[in-house]
């Protein structure tokens, strides 16, 4: 005699609504996640590709010297005592947090070193789309101390590329080889974008990506002038140091 067939069980309506609301939650928390990821960290390529094309990028503020955040102002033993003590395993951390602080408005006054010193140039080239910046000029500078008021300036072990933000074509000029570029924080105020372990003429040295947020005139000696103004958008994805 041939044995029944037993069908299985149906599931009541309520579980097809149950696993489609679950499924639904699950997808509004992962999106949710995501865009606060993505808007939290601008300074991971991706997200700020992500975000241009969202036309949401963050709009850098335009600040002059009287709006200009509070922050630490060090000389060149100051920041080489600060920053190449760091652990290279903190570093990347470090720059991401420095570069989100600036892409952020400088919201947190925490992570704001502005630079100050003399610094003798070596480098000097205009900026193109596969930079940071596209519009501007980068100097690359040594340190100069003075050990004592009877010796001449000695080179010291941190680096600078200070860039420029400007659409004046004629600012590469402004800058050559040997000079020496004076930092101080009014009325340019540099701060650091990252920072690098290098080693320079043979020497371990800190190696600083600087950019002025108090924009504006730059005054260069007596005559010479040009304008500094935020960049309109920026390239992560092009990485540091500027000049390699």
């Amino acid at each position: 005699m041939p044995r029944p067939v037993e069908t299985p069980p149906r599931r009541p309506p309520y579980f097809w609504w149950l696993l489609a609301n679950g499924l639904a939650l699950c997808f509004a928390v992962l999106s949710w996640v995501i865009c606060l990821y993505v808007f939290s960290n601008p300074e991971v390529p991706r997200n700020y590709e992500i975000l241009t094309r969202l036309k949401r990028i963050p709009e850098l503020t335009r600040f002059d010297i009287l709006t200009v955040p509070n922050g630490n102002v060090l000389t060149p033993k100051e920041l080489y005592s600060k920053f190449f003590g760091t652990p290279k395993e903190r570093i990347p951390n470090l720059n991401s947090l420095l570069l989100r602080n600036y892409l952020r408005n400088f919201e947190n006054p925490l992570f704001i070193t502005y630079i100050e010193g003399d610094y003798r140039i070596s480098d000097v080239r205009k900026l193109s789309e596969k930079d940071f910046i596209s519009s501007g000029v980068v100097v690359r500078a040594q340190a100069m101390i003075r050990p004592d008021e009877f010796t001449a300036p000695l080179p010291y072990p941190v680096i600078i590329d200070y860039v420029f933000p400007t659409h004046d074509a004629k600012a590469i000029e402004t800058f050559s080889q040997g000079d020496i570029l004076t930092v101080k924080k009014s009325p340019n105020c540099a701060a650091i974008l990252h920072i690098d372990r290098v080693i320079h003429n043979e020497e371990p040295s800190l190696l600083l990506t600087v950019m002025p947020i108090a924009y504006g005139p730059y005054q260069a000696g007596k005559k010479t002038a040009f304008s500094i103004e935020p960049p309109e958008k920026v390239r992560p994805r092009a990485g540091f140091p500027i000049i390699r």
